[in-house]
């Protein structure tokens, strides 16, 4: 294999490939890229095994070929090349020769008999999606999901199809967040799929890229997204998702009005001298006004306090500030509401005049 590619078009399309490369070892070869040059293009893949992606790169092939390269070291070497076009050639030994203005390294490979068979993609199952609505739904819930790899069932997202709307939700067990959209439901074609976090954070990073189409497909085995010649195909978890409905409050019918960014500043110095595992702050609400208080035996204590628009009767609850913080800085809105029943009960975070994006926070003890 003998090729020569423009350095910039080299370095994207081996920077998006690197967070799904395999880090563990467990299979030398998933630390590696697949690189395969013919007809003046080249094609490079790599994968976990749970995510694979898929990009094309023009180039001047001058011997097609293929050959499988440590993924890592082959971005970090280009990065640092001297000249805008890289020359790239095997030997017989899968042995990788990399090449540009007076600078030469040497890379041993692995053949590409060895590396795993991409997932064959039905494109006539592939629908335009929203990148924006979808950028918003993964934004919205993934700092909720559970990174307790034991709990395999919610170390990732639900993504169901009700009626004539599309809802993803993600729990830790201590907060639950969901979202529903309208825009995404020609492209589900399954009902309750489980979509692992790293292959729907890969597929984030792909919706930062605003121009052209994006294509969406959901079916019994795998997420794919499609964004011209780049293709990510995810496989789904499996498992059943904890029925998130029983956990929605029904009757928290204290509610109070904040202004988000107000909010957010006072968590966020109040929370400084909380207990640094828990993050534990203490919610006052009392008539216009909600007093933050936070305490660690070792460092000190602290309270602040900022106007809100509440009537009902005077309540404390705690809350982890980390996970409360998280919601807030999630949302743009100007205002948040939030609704609370008693101090030993979930409290129900939304924005302001919308009920699409829901956000139960599980109280503290303090």
């Amino acid at each position: 294999m003998k090729f020569t590619i423009g350095k910039p078009e080299f370095i994207k399309v081996l920077q998006r490939i690197q967070g799904i490369v395999e880090k563990r070892n467990t299979m030398p070869i998933l630390a590696n890229v697949l690189i395969e040059s013919s007809q003046g293009r080249l094609n490079i893949m790599a994968t976990d095994l749970e995510v694979f992606i898929r990009d094309e790169s023009q180039a001047d092939v001058s011997e097609p070929g293929s050959v499988t390269v440590n993924a890592r070291k082959l971005f970090e070497i280009v990065k640092e090349l001297p000249s805008d076009k890289v020359d790239v050639s095997t030997s017989k030994e899968d042995r990788v020769t990399v090449k540009a203005g007076k600078a030469k390294f040497s890379i041993m490979g692995l053949p590409s008999k060895d590396f795993p068979v991409f997932p064959a993609i039905d494109d006539s199952r592939l629908e335009p999606v929203d990148s924006v609505s979808l950028k918003e739904m993964i934004d919205k819930t993934s700092f909720a999901v559970s990174t307790d790899e034991t709990r395999y069932n919610i170390n990732g997202f639900l993504l169901e199809k009700e009626e004539n709307k599309i809802r993803m939700v993600a729990t830790d067990g201590h907060r639950l967040a969901f979202i529903e959209k309208q825009d995404l439901k020609s492209a589900v074609q399954k009902e309750g799929v489980l979509l692992p976090r790293k292959g729907v954070m890969e597929m984030r990073k792909l919706l930062d890229e605003k121009e052209g189409s994006f294509l969406l497909g959901v079916t019994e085995k795998s997420a794919v997204m499609k964004k011209d010649a780049t293709v990510i195909s995810v496989r789904l978890l499996e498992g059943e998702f904890p029925d998130y409905k029983k956990v929605i409050p029904k009757d928290n019918d204290k509610m109070a009005l904040a202004e988000r960014a107000a909010l957010l500043s006072s968590l966020k110095r109040v929370s400084i001298l909380s207990t640094d595992k828990i993050k534990g702050v203490k919610f006052s609400f009392l008539k216009s006004r909600l007093v933050l208080s936070s305490s660690s035996p070792d460092i000190g204590d602290a309270v602040e306090e900022l106007d809100m628009d509440y009537s009902e009767e005077d309540i404390e609850i705690a809350f982890n500030a980390r996970y409360f913080i998280d919601m807030l800085e999630a949302l743009d809105d100007e205002k948040v509401r939030i609704n609370l029943k008693d101090p030993l009960s979930p409290g129900i975070l939304r924005p302001e005049g919308s009920d699409d994006y829901t956000y139960i926070i599980m109280p503290m003890r303090l």
